[in-house]
């Protein structure tokens, strides 16, 4: 069979040299944005091309047709990387009834990009991690010609179901002939690349449809494609590989049409795809570094310095205590040496110390004596200095009135270690210190086999009272108000039941106490810290915890170590514990990495489970303070004693949320798990290290020096 059909293989050729010829007079591709495809990267409409968003972009939405339900998460990584996860509502291929869901990881490197006389041309992974049902790879080269974006491929796998051709990698090589096939119960990764008899063409066109005049104004931004697949499968009856005879689930056409109108941050298409169904396609994106955000309040005027204040230095304390309170912030310690003054806060509503020292001169300046020429801030979080930085006060006042810059502000600004220790002389304010705060929260959980998302909604309250040196007690409630977390069916887990049993959480503790702990955060030498806390330190685990971080403030890393003893709270979240119990920690390194604002961590340790192994986290930031990554736990568990999933992994997205238009120093997260499993679980404490101090360093006061305006 090889050799009857390696004379197809010249057609490889004759689509080389139908891209050269649509090349020639060409327009590069860059010129017009690219447009999504139905499993959530971009492409055409089923296949992918070679196309890719502008780098960073990040993108949601889903592909609505008979039997199948896609939602996908489509991130930009690198400028040459595109990543997508995707969960899939679909028929349930066992039964060939019902539906069932499955999730999927694909990756697009692109190898080339277009010139004026060649395509661009990508690699593409789809479903390499996950069950395998759509697992498939494939090469696409794209050129566009005028209004016409041409794109032709070779697809393997799932992508290589229609079989026209043989690979010319199995007939190169025997070890290519085979393909593995092992459709597992999600999160594994494919192995087999590029591997199997078989290979499929496919190509289209996309053509950007001229504006043109409507009752509500001109129509920019459609496009027409068209598009010859290379899966000829409609559903998953009929599994595969196999003779195409022999596939129940077979496409009635493997010619797929559709509309799609773009514009800045949304797609809408309408496909028709298999000869039989009609397709609904909507999703929306922004730039993560340029996010769509309402207007803050503008900062207060900057008062003109006054000419002095009577009264001693008590006097000038509580003053500058009290203009601090009433701007948010609370005043911990005052010292006036020589021409500089030296303020030590906490609290406010502003993420970056450059925006804290901002709002706090232009709170203190009417009390300040005209004399002090160099501000000192000390700036807290959780009861420990995390930054102290000196900055000329008449930088900020020539930057509050448009005399300067906060470039400028940035070059005259010096960032300290932070040590903790105030020198002698320095007046502090009254103890004991309260904080509130009660909100909304939001519990999810993908995976579950009988409902693609359980959710769970809840008030929930928490206090912190600093106790001085560190010392605090700190606790929260929270009341489930509706939701479906608690239907989740219960967890066949083959190692103890750390996480799995989320749904009996929510079931039993509608109630509960979801934290109740004695804790001391404090310095132990220049940018050494220290956290000890006991008690009910999560919902699901209570016990002892410490933790020790060295942040030297100037580099780009950290070190860190926590070690636990922790016990399994009981499912109603009251005082009980449930008889579990494990000795649990971590050694981490944080670093910064050179390229693309990239970051990484990487974590070895045991795990709530017992388990030993090792996470790495990558993420990116930008400058807005959105934050995309994921990340990988891989430990001594098999895959199939992990069960579902194979292995712990996840995605996540950070949002500060001062970009809906009010004054906020919280970031809202949301973390995509495929799946909850026992595996690869970690403690969740409320204030650890990294999360606590790393706006101190000095990456991120580069990153925030607008913040000096502010």
């Amino acid at each position: 069979m090889l050799a009857g059909k390696a004379g197809k293989c010249l057609g490889l050729v004759r689509v080389a040299a139908m891209l050269l010829l649509a090349g020639l007079g060409a327009a590069r591709a860059e010129e017009i944005p690219a447009t999504g495809g139905d499993f959530g990267g971009v492409g055409l409409i089923e296949m992918r091309n070679a196309r890719l968003r502008p780098d960073g972009t990040l993108e949601a939405g889903t592909a609505i047709r008979h039997q199948r339900r896609f939602w996908f998460l489509n991130f930009q990584a690198l400028p040459f990387l595109e990543t997508t996860f995707r969960l899939t509502e679909r028929l349930d291929a066992t039964s060939g009834r019902g539906m069932t869901t499955d999730r999927a990881f694909d990756l697009k490197l692109r190898l080339l990009e277009e010139t004026d006389t060649t395509p661009a041309l990508a690699i593409g992974l789809q479903d390499f991690i996950g069950t395998g049902l759509y697992a498939g790879e494939y090469i696409a080269a794209s050129k566009r010609w005028w209004g016409f974006d041409v794109t032709a491929g070779l697809g393997w796998g799932r992508i290589g179901t229609g079989a026209e051709w043989n690979s010319p990698l199995a007939l190169a090589s025997d070890s290519f002939r085979d393909r593995p096939r092992d459709v597992g119960r999600g999160g594994t990764v494919q192995t087999g690349f590029f591997r199997g008899e078989d290979m499929a063409p496919f190509a289209g066109v996309e053509w950007s449809v001229p504006a043109f005049g409507t009752p509500w104004g001109a129509l920019d931004g459609l496009r027409a494609k068209a598009e010859w697949s290379g899966d000829a499968l409609r559903d998953e009856r009929g599994g595969y590989p196999a003779r195409r005879t022999a596939l129940r689930g077979e496409a009635e056409s493997r010619v797929n049409l559709g509309l799609q109108w773009s514009n800045g941050w949304a797609d809408a298409g309408l496909h028709f795809v298999h000869g039989t169904d009609l397709l609904f396609r909507l999703s929306l994106r922004m730039d993560p570094a340029e996010p769509p955000s309402l207007a803050l309040p503008a900062p207060p005027p900057l008062s003109a310095r006054p000419r002095g204040i009577a009264g001693d230095e008590v006097t000038l304390a509580q003053a500058v205590f009290d203009r601090l309170a009433g701007a948010g912030f609370r005043g911990l310690a005052f010292r006036q040496d020589g021409g500089a003054a030296e303020i030590a806060l906490s609290g406010g509503s502003y993420r970056t110390l450059p925006q804290v020292t901002a709002r706090a001169l232009r709170a203190v300046q009417p009390v300040l004596p005209p004399g002090l020429e160099m501000l000192r801030l000390r700036w807290w979080r959780s009861g420990t200095e995390i930054a102290v930085l000196d900055v000329p006060r008449l930088t900020l006042e020539a930057l509050a009135v448009g005399l300067s810059s906060p470039e400028e502000a940035w070059m005259a600004s010096r960032l300290l270690p932070a040590t903790g220790e105030l020198a002698p002389g320095t007046l502090r304010a009254p103890g004991p210190f309260w904080d509130w705060e009660v909100g909304p929260r939001l519990g999810l959980a993908l995976g579950d086999p009988s409902r693609t998302l359980r959710w769970q909604a809840s008030l929930g309250a928490g206090a912190r009272l600093d106790l001085g040196s560190g010392f605090a007690l700190a606790g929260g409630v929270q009341q489930a108000l509706f939701g479906n977390l608690s239907g989740g069916l219960p967890s066949d887990s083959l190692l103890p039941h750390v996480r799995s049993d989320y749904a009996e959480y929510a079931r039993q503790g509608r109630t509960a106490v979801s934290t109740l702990y004695a804790e001391r955060i404090w310095t132990l030498a220049p940018d050494v810290f220290a956290r000890a806390s006991a008690g009910y330190l999560e919902p699901m685990f209570g016990g002892l915890s410490a933790e020790v971080l060295w942040r030297p403030q100037d580099r780009p890393f950290a070190l860190g170590l926590d070690l636990n003893w922790v016990a399994q709270r009981e499912f109603d979240g009251k005082l009980g514990f449930r008889g579990y119990s494990v000795a649990t920690g971590h050694a981490s390194l944080y670093a910064d990495l050179p390229v693309w604002n990239l970051f990484g961590i990487l974590r070895a340790g045991r795990y709530l489970a017992g388990d030993w192994g090792t996470t790495v986290e990558v993420g990116r930031r930008f400058d807005s303070g959105i934050e995309v990554g994921g990340f990988a736990t891989f430990t001594n568990v098999s895959a199939a004693r992990f069960g579902e999933g194979s292995f712990d992994k996840g995605l996540y997205v950070r949002i500060p949320l001062s970009l809906f238009g009010r004054q906020d120093a919280g970031i809202g997260s949301a973390v995509i798990r495929p799946v909850q499993r026992d595996g690869g679980q970690r403690l969740s404490v409320d204030n650890p290290l990294w999360e606590v101090t790393r706006d101190g360093r000095q990456d991120a006061l580069r990153r925030s020096i607008g913040g000096f305006a502010r």
